[in-house]
């Protein structure tokens, strides 16, 4: 049975204002049309509810029982409402999350406790992979959303750009160059090199801009892992270039420096890709938009 609130409100306001034309008024309707709701009302209740003898108007016995029901009614209403919209706002769900590595442990710890922290109700569930196994996982709808570098957007792939982190040189405290503020890539000429494994679009990248410069390096070990390439360099094995946004716990303990280059400056992009037709859940919505809060390094 559909119940019209407006004739609640419309007594209660009638018997608030002790005045017909006046309720009538604050409803957006004509004296008249609330006179008659009135008389009708009256007529289904089978009782007097308005004293019309005196003015301004009284409430009868029977209308102040009315009045306190319509008043009942509309705060219940309101809390209605109000529960109602919480339920909309309300975020819960599992959302998946599948990222490279270098995005880093402690950067994601960070990025999770303020997820569960906001949407306590909802999971987040990050699996760190490869980048190529990255683009598989949401492919193959094992992850909501993917977080790689140099991001790659095909038919099924969209890629939302999220950041672009500053690369730095990388340094062990005992390296000649680590009391540098800045670098030119010159600097770098002939230096041992810790690097990417070939395979990575980063590797690509920053033997590109040493190209661009000029300049080589003596590749003394690779790796596909960035925590490998730290504790590599902070042994002395040889400079790299890095993103500064996951080296500030070793920079903070005095393990490694980063050095910044100077004109030009390295970025490196970071993208967030999702399957084409995939359809979020308030909870991958949530974390999109948290995500997108976050500022480059």
């Amino acid at each position: 049975m559909f119940v019209d609130f407006h004739h609640f409100r419309l007594f209660r306001d009638l018997a608030h204002e002790r005045s017909i034309s006046k309720g009538a008024e604050n409803n957006g309707i004509s004296q008249s049309a609330a006179s008659q709701h009135l008389q009708e009302l009256e007529r289904t209740l089978g009782v007097i509810l308005v004293d019309r003898s005196t003015r301004p108007l009284q409430l009868t016995e029977a209308g102040r029982l009315y009045c306190d029901f319509c008043q009942d009614i509309l705060h219940r209403k309101e809390e209605f409402d109000s529960a109602v919209e919480r339920l909309k706002e309300k975020v819960e769900g599992q959302v998946r999350v599948a990222s490279i590595y270098s995005v880093g442990l402690s950067e994601m710890s960070r990025l999770e406790a303020e997820f569960n922290a906001r949407y306590p109700e909802a999971e987040l569930v990050v699996t760190y992979l490869r980048p190529e196994k990255v683009y598989e996982a949401i492919l193959s709808d094992r992850a909501d959303l993917g977080l790689v570098s140099y991001p790659s957007e095909t038919k099924e792939i969209n890629v939302t750009a999220w950041r672009q982190e500053r690369m730095v040189v990388v340094a062990a405290p005992s390296h000649p160059l680590a009391q540098k503020v800045w670098l030119q890539p010159a600097d770098l000429q002939g230096a041992d090199f810790v690097g990417f494994d070939d395979d990575l679009p980063i590797a690509a990248h920053i033997k590109q801009y040493l190209e661009d410069a000029s300049v080589k390096v003596n590749i003394t070990m690779h790796f596909d892992n960035i925590q490998m390439m730290k504790e590599a360099v902070a042994l002395g094995e040889g400079l790299s270039i890095l993103p500064v946004r996951i080296l500030k716990q070793e920079v903070e303990q005095g393990r490694l420096v980063a050095i910044r280059l100077d004109k030009p400056a390295l970025f490196r992009p970071l993208g967030i890709i999702h399957h084409s037709r995939k359809r979020f859940n308030r909870a991958a919505e949530s974390f999109l938009a948290l995500l997108r809060e976050e500022e480059p390094a």
